[in-house]
């Protein structure tokens, strides 16, 4: 290779590294600090677009200019009617003044560091001093309470299951109150890192876990409540339905009863008039009838009678013995 050309290619490749060095791109999302070492050049850089700056003296530091999110650790923070929780909370920040942050802080992993030890704080501060009720509800919004639950406890006495004091529902401040004033507190410490914060809110309350299964046992003791009372209810039904079972089945066999023995007492009426009717034609002959039909139940061989030869009781067979001596006497 020639000399001129070998310059000439030296000279393209200083020229690339140089421009390549010197020249940096600004996103729409992000601001750059431009440092020289280690002190601060200039303005910081907030406008989209390319820049300059000296090659491989002067160092770029780009920070991101949207609004970032800090998700806190759910913590266990006592409320101020004794009650144990676990409080998730988030909030939204970003960076204002990126010289300010650059000499405080450095970086977003720093940052995060200090949201952690000035919010947490301002939680824990603001959730013990107020009620359970405050930091779950937003309003004095009327509650639906579950009539069932209370029937059901009324009707088996119990003691466990009670209808809440309408005095301890009322919220004087609510969440928004808390969650603004967490950020009345927390904000102008964060303006000393060149840092705005932006909001903060509650994302989760939940109970620790010794009270979380009292209050899940206070439920299952509910719902049986409510499926016994239901229970007892069929039982009552049941009961009813049975009773009146029985009484149209008593209704329905008695006036039955009472309609066989009417035909029957009008059958037997009829019969014994029919009876009466043809003995009436010839009173003799239904003496003899019945006068026979007592021979053989009284004169057998296990009985002994002593009877007159005047007697009634035997003036049939008187009379057939005296006309059998009258044909034996005619033959």
């Amino acid at each position: 290779m020639k000399p001129k050309s070998a310059f000439f290619v030296f000279v393209s490749i200083a020229i690339i590294v140089l421009i390549y060095g010197s020249a940096y791109t600004v996103g729409e999302t992000e601001q750059v600090v431009v440092t020289q070492f280690g002190r601060l050049v200039g303005k910081p850089v907030t406008t989209p677009g390319l820049n300059w700056k000296v090659p491989f003296i002067q160092q770029t530091t780009f920070f991101p200019k949207n609004i970032l999110s800090w998700d806190g650790d759910p913590g266990q923070i006592p409320t101020l009617d004794k009650t144990y929780i676990w409080v998730d909370t988030f909030a939204l920040w970003k960076i204002t003044d990126p010289v300010m942050f650059f000499q405080t802080v450095g970086d977003v992993q720093r940052a995060l560091g200090r949201l952690d030890d000035i919010i947490d704080p301002a939680v824990r501060n603001f959730v013990t001093s107020y009620s359970l009720i405050e930091s779950v509800r937003r309003t004095n919004r009327e509650l639906v309470f579950d009539s069932q639950v209370v029937d059901a406890s009324a009707a088996q006495g119990s003691e466990d299951v009670k209808e809440e004091d309408p005095a301890d529902l009322f919220v004087k401040d609510g969440r928004e109150k808390i969650t603004a004033g967490i950020l009345k507190q927390a904000k102008p410490k964060l303006l000393d890192f060149g840092i705005e914060l932006r909001d903060v809110k509650i994302k989760r309350i939940n109970y620790v876990e010794q009270v979380r299964k009292s209050v899940y046992g206070r439920m299952i003791a509910e719902r049986k409540q409510i499926a016994e009372k239901f229970r007892s209810e069929g039982k009552g039904s049941a009961q009813e339905i049975s009773g009146d079972k029985e009484r149209d089945l008593k209704e329905i066999t008695s006036e039955a009863y009472k309609s066989s023995q009417e035909i029957k007492g009008k059958a037997d009426a009829k019969a014994t008039k029919i009876y009466a009717d043809a003995y009436n034609i010839d009173p003799d002959f239904y003496s003899f009838t019945k006068t026979m039909s007592l021979y053989p139940k009284t004169l057998n061989g296990k009985s002994t009678l002593v009877l007159s030869t005047k007697s009634e009781f035997l003036k049939y067979l008187k009379g057939f013995s005296e006309k059998v001596e009258v044909e034996k006497d005619k033959q």
